[in-house]
């Protein structure tokens, strides 16, 4: 008999912003694959548990994503509770639909558990609201990193540039210059509103303000660092320097 595996979000990253369903299946893994957005979440893994590190940092991997998914094959073939966990939400950029794919592919049972994903709880947690009635009544959510195998540009940041929303860029760091460039030539105001917020809902968690214009050279002078949620748009305006969210 096969076992089943759980493709599960762990939110923004902190254990009390948990969902109970996740709380749950992780206390009572046999196998935890996990990510590390995961957060303070991994100081609470059961140590019964085997504990596989499938963290991404950057082009270095721990485990490249044939591996990860081989491996929740087998554990589950080994009849195993097998919990996958992943930062945010699982088909927010963490390659949930792929696993998922590969998991029905071999006959593997699975169960999604549903997550926070940081490109909403951590702008609402420092008072950003990624929509307000008075000026932002849309919002999208993009990558800031593509796979560079997949051969063609999926971000429109031509169609971006007209946007009258907010858009939320995850994993763009690294090329933020380029983003901000991008946006501003195809015709988006330089003076945009830009928040950044580094290592979001962490006691280390750190705010950077600035104008799309502006912004890059803002965060190259601050040694601004990935994991990073940036915020474009005039939402951006209702960030007061408080943090809302109960710190642990």
């Amino acid at each position: 008999m096969n076992g089943k595996v759980y493709l599960v979000g762990a939110g923004p990253g902190r254990r009390d912003l948990l969902t109970l369903r996740a709380r749950e299946l992780i206390d009572s893994a046999e196998v935890i694959l996990y990510d590390q957005l995961a957060g303070e979440i991994l100081t609470t893994l059961p140590p019964t548990a085997e504990l596989i590190d499938c963290g991404k940092f950057g082009r270095r991997h721990t485990l490249e994503q044939e591996e990860i998914e081989a491996l929740m094959v087998a554990r589950a073939k080994e009849g195993k509770k097998v919990v996958r966990l992943k930062g945010g939400d699982p088909f927010l950029f963490g390659r949930g639909g792929e696993e998922l794919e590969t998991l029905l592919l071999n006959g593997i049972e699975v169960e999604i558990v549903p997550g926070i994903t940081s490109a909403i709880a951590v702008p609402g947690c420092i008072g950003i609201p990624v929509t307000h009635r008075a000026c932002a009544s849309q919002v999208t959510i993009v990558t800031g990193h593509e796979d560079p195998t997949k051969g063609r540009i999926g971000v429109r940041w031509d169609l971006l540039a007209r946007f009258e929303g907010t858009i939320i860029i995850l994993m763009g760091i690294k090329n933020l210059p380029a983003i901000c460039d991008a946006l501003i030539t195809h015709g988006k105001a330089p003076g945009t509103p830009v928040a950044i917020i580094e290592r979001g809902l962490q006691d280390d968690q750190r705010v950077t303000v600035s104008t799309l214009s502006e912004i890059p050279v803002v965060a190259k002078r601050n040694h601004v660092e990935p994991p990073a949620v940036i915020v474009v748009g005039d939402v951006v305006g209702y960030y007061r320097g408080i943090n809302l969210c109960h710190s642990t």
